[in-house]
C-alpha cells in the first residue's frame, strides 16, 4: 500500500465522524505509473494472484483494474486500480488483516522481494474518494463484464481553492447525473476527494459499450438542452481549472 495510506484513513475518519459521509463509499484510487524500465506483468501477476484475492478474502469488490485504451491522449502510461469500501474503519481494518494474511504474503513475495532500483512501476499515486450524494455507492453491471469492446473513462475535475470544489460538487449533485444518464453515459462511482495529490478535486468514472458509443454519448452531453442551463448559472462558474481525462480499458482480471 503507498506510504501516505494511513494520512488518508485519519483524514477519512474525521470525515466519517461528521456524520452525512458516513454512509457513503469511500474509494481508494490507486494509479501505478510506468515508465520505460517499468515491469507492468509483474504488477498484473500481483494484482490477480495475490492482492485482488486477498481483498475477496475480506469482502471487498468488485475491485476494478484497467490501464490506457489506445485511443487514451494522456501519454501517461498506468494501472488504475479501484478499491471500494463501505466505510473509513473499513479501509484501516482490511489493510491490517491484508498484511497479515499468510496466503498473500506468499502469493505476493516475488513482487514484494524486489529490492531498490528494481521496482516495477514509477511510482504510485493515491487518492481516496467519498462518494458524492448524487451517487453514494458505486455501480457496476455485471452483464457488461461480457462485453469486451467496453470503454472507461476516468475523470478529475480540480478546482481553484475550496469553496469553488464544494460548489463543483454541488453542481455535480443538483443535476449532472441525471443529464450523464440521459446521454448514455453511465457512471460507475462519482467521489470528492478526501486527500490526494491534486485537491480541491473530484474525481468519476464512467463505462460505455464502445469507444464510438463513448464519443457519441459525449456528443449529446454537450448539446442536451438541461446542460445548457446548469453551465451557465453563475455561482458554477469558474469551478474547474484543470481536467485529467484518461480513456481506459479493463484488464482481463477486473471485477468492473
Amino acid at each position: 500500500m503507498p506510504r501516505c495510506f494511513f494520512a488518508f484513513l485519519m483524514l477519512a475518519s474525521l470525515m466519517t465522524a461528521g456524520g452525512n459521509a458516513q454512509a457513503h463509499q469511500y474509494y481508494e484510487v490507486r494509479s501505478y505509473l510506468l515508465g520505460d524500465k517499468s515491469d507492468a506483468g509483474a504488477i498484473d501477476q500481483y494484482l490477480e494472484n495475490a492482492l485482488l484475492p486477498a481483498l475477496k478474502r475480506q469482502d471487498i469488490g468488485p475491485v476494478g483494474v484497467f490501464t490506457n485504451s489506445a485511443d487514451d491522449k494522456t501519454g501517461s502510461a498506468r494501472i488504475v486500480v479501484v478499491i471500494p469500501y463501505e466505510s473509513a474503519d473499513q479501509i484501516a481494518s482490511v489493510e491490517a488483516a491484508v498484511q497479515a494474511d499468510s496466503q498473500f504474503q506468499a502469493d505476493a513475495k516475488e513482487y514484494l522481494d524486489r529490492g531498490p532500483g528494481n521496482s516495477p512501476y514509477g511510482r504510485i499515486s493515491s487518492e481516496l474518494l467519498v462518494a458524492m450524494d448524487c451517487m453514494p455507492e458505486l455501480s457496476v453491471d455485471a452483464d457488461s463484464l461480457s462485453n469486451k469492446d467496453r470503454v472507461f473513462e476516468l475523470r478529475l475535475y480540480e478546482s481553484p481553492n475550496e469553496r469553488l470544489g464544494h460548489l463543483k460538487v454541488e453542481m455535480f449533485n443538483a443535476g449532472e447525473v441525471p443529464i450523464f444518464l440521459d446521454c448514455d453515459i453511465q457512471p460507475i462511482f462519482i467521489g470528492q476527494a478526501v486527500v490526494g495529490p491534486q485537491t480541491p478535486s473530484l474525481t468519476y468514472l464512467t463505462t460505455y459499450p464502445s469507444e464510438a458509443a463513448r464519443n457519441e454519448a459525449w456528443k449529446a452531453f454537450v448539446k442536451h438542452p438541461d446542460w445548457a442551463v446548469l453551465k451557465v448559472v453563475p455561482k458554477y462558474q469558474g469551478t474547474v481549472s484543470r481536467i485529467d481525462k484518461f480513456v481506459l480499458v479493463p484488464k482481463p482480471y477486473s471485477q468492473m
